[in-house]
């Protein structure tokens, strides 16, 4: 036989070897690949309806009780009539003095009852998330600020010792607004944590008669508006923050891709889906 003969039977010999060996591939792959896809198809079935779609940010039910605002509303409503009416703003309970020897805690205090909440939250268990009382704090600081400063103007009350701006308290207001935060946090939990605050509120309030610098009239004021900005806080926070929590959630649940680990007797591999 001649050479050139015979190395194109060698050739001929090796092409039919190669497609007998894809064909016997193909043969022995088609069973367990066939598997692999009932086998992941169940699987990504499976945790479609029976395992539940962990949620990015978590929905938080809060049920508004009008009956809250009856405090806050009667507090800034007394305040109002005792400085409406002449003489009354200082309900005749102190004997001023045309000087006194201040004291200058409550100028700290207002301002550290801000984070009352929190020391709170170091010693029990919290109704909401850390930052979730970050935002209503700064919701709360928000409306109270605004308000209180804004009647301060308004009225043009004189204070006690002679300066102006005294309806209604500054100080009170930020004093029981934290107060009232870790209320309404640990209220359920925590009651001796819910009431600490409005001590230390209540401290800042007589200091601001001590010093003069108010009225009864002002820190009653003070009080409900501090008490009210926290309540206010709630019923806006909520539903905005569960709105937007829900749409994070059902952009999470559409998301395009999807990804698993493919495991069986053969080895392992790895399944990638992009939904165009």
């Amino acid at each position: 036989m001649r050479p050139g003969m015979r190395k194109r039977l060698t050739h001929t010999a090796l092409r039919r070897r190669l497609w007998l060996l894809v064909g016997l591939l193909i043969c022995l792959m088609g069973k367990p690949m066939q598997a692999r896809e009932a086998g992941l198809d169940s699987l990504l079935r499976k945790a479609a309806t029976s395992a539940p779609v962990e949620e990015r940010m978590p929905v938080v039910s809060y049920d508004f009780n009008p009956k809250s605002l009856i405090l806050p509303a009667s507090l800034i409503t007394v305040g109002a009539i005792g400085t409406a009416i002449d003489g009354m703003n200082d309900f005749h309970l102190f004997s001023r003095k045309d000087s006194v020897k201040r004291i200058h805690i409550d100028d700290y205090m207002e301002w550290g009852m801000l984070g009352w909440v929190f020391v709170c939250d170091l010693m029990g268990k919290e109704k909401h998330h850390w930052v979730d009382q970050l935002c209503l704090l700064a919701i709360a600081e928000g409306i109270n600020g605004l308000s209180v400063h804004c009647l301060k103007h308004w009225v043009n009350e004189k204070r006690p010792d002679g300066a102006p701006y005294s309806f209604p308290s500054g100080h009170t207001a930020n004093a029981f607004l934290g107060a009232h935060m870790a209320y309404k946090e640990f209220k359920d939990s925590s009651p001796w944590l819910a009431y600490s605050g409005y001590a230390l509120a209540a401290f800042v309030a007589g200091s601001r008669l001590y010093n003069n610098r108010h009225w009864v009239a002002d820190v009653l004021a003070g009080a409900g508006f501090g008490i009210l900005s926290v309540e206010l806080s709630y019923l806006v926070y909520f539903p905005v923050r569960n709105a937007v929590a829900r749409l994070v959630n059902k952009r999470a649940s559409d998301c395009p891709i999807v990804a698993a680990p493919m495991l069986h007797g053969g080895g392992a591999g790895f399944y990638l889906s992009y939904r165009f």
